[in-house]
């Protein structure tokens, strides 16, 4: 296989790993992969500065920018909790009721994500606030009528572009009726196509065009596949109805591979080769280096034997290169943390923490 094919085939691949900083292990993972992005979680994250470092020095291994990429919701889903001090949750801030708020909501998220060095955040959740979910969701998800979520993302996501950081709609196309935690189970929602389209898929069609990426999770519903394949690896769910049905031109990005949902499916090799078949743009592989390795050696082996799968490949790192070189959040650079610039995000933090809680207590004394 040509050098050029396997530069491609990096391009498919964000990456997480242990530790908090660059270790051997990880630089030659890094080197040899070439992937697009790197994912970092709280195992990764203890201070600002080396946060900050980590990033660099994975950028240095790796020839093309890197989707510097973090999990930061507020709330349950808070990777940096520890280092610069809690964000409120979706929920709590959606209570409000002040779209002004939903907007601080992913500025001060999106300063933070910029203070430490990223530039991709996956977030908001779109899933909408079923009872069905509400165990395995719980403050992640703000709303069961689709509209309202839609007024809270669209300013979410205007909250984290205006502090230079790309967006992710997630868990297409909707985890509201799922009762199963996806890290561990994979869910089946017995629920009608018409219904989906109607409730579930309304933020994908409502925000098609605002949305930079969607992330897909590792549900399965059966009255569209007709089967027990998870949405994840699901050419009917991702070519079909995402590309096709919804027309949505942005980046596709898997769910973490690594989760038992997906693997209750397909071994993680397998379901990255038929994530990216079924019209994904970006597999997530979080944490373990044989799974990767793996993946990354079946990616190139498919597309070596596969010239369909090889035109697959070369389509979507298309699209991922092409939105690199387009985007201004991806190709701004942060300079390193100062100790003043660490303290006035947490205290932004801090001061809308606040808000949030006053205006809840206003709400529930004038109910």
């Amino acid at each position: 296989m040509s050098d050029a094919l396997k530069t491609k085939i990096g391009q498919l691949l964000i990456l997480g790993f242990d530790g908090t900083e660059m270790s051997p292990a990880v630089r030659s993972l890094l080197t040899r992969v070439q992937p697009a992005g790197v994912i970092l979680f709280a195992r990764n994250i203890v201070g600002a500065e080396q946060t900050h470092k980590l990033l660099k020095d994975c950028q240095a291994c790796v020839s093309t920018t890197l989707f510097t990429c973090v999990d930061l919701e507020g709330g349950l889903v808070d990777r940096f909790r520890n280092v610069l001090g809690p964000a409120p949750s979706a929920a709590d801030v959606f209570a409000t009721t002040k779209p002004a708020l939903f907007r601080k909501h992913g500025r001060v998220i999106g300063d933070s994500c910029r203070a430490l060095g990223f530039n991709v955040d996956f977030a908001p959740v779109v899933d909408l606030a079923f009872a069905a979910s509400r165990g395995v969701m719980r403050s992640r998800a703000v709303s069961a009528d689709p509209k309202r979520v839609v007024k809270y993302a669209h300013e979410f996501l205007a909250g984290l572009k205006a502090a230079g950081v790309v967006g992710c709609g997630k868990h297409f196309p909707g985890l509201g009726e799922a009762n199963l935690d996806t890290h561990h189970e994979l869910p089946s929602v017995a629920k009608k196509q018409r219904q989906l389209w109607k409730e579930d898929l309304y933020p994908y069609r409502a925000m098609r065009r605002e949305l930079p990426m969607v992330l897909v999770g590792h549900a399965n519903y059966p009255d569209v596949t007709r089967d027990r394949t998870p949405a994840s690896l699901s050419k009917k769910w991702i070519a079909g109805m995402l590309r096709g049905n919804v027309a949505y031109r942005g980046l596709i990005v898997s769910d973490d591979l690594e989760m038992g949902g997906v693997l209750k499916a397909a071994p993680i090799e397998q379901a990255t080769v038929e994530f990216i078949r079924a019209g994904g743009d970006l597999a997530l592989l979080c944490h373990l280096e044989e799974g990767i390795v793996r993946s990354y050696e079946t990616l190139i082996q498919e597309a070596e034997r596969d010239r369909k799968f090889a035109r697959r490949v070369k389509e979507s790192a298309a699209r991922v290169l092409t939105f690199k070189r387009r985007s201004p959040e991806v190709n701004r650079r942060t300079p390193v943390p100062t100790l003043a610039r660490v303290q006035k995000v947490s205290r932004q933090l801090w001061e809308f923490g606040e808000q949030v809680r006053l205006e809840t207590i206003k709400r529930q004394v004038q109910a």
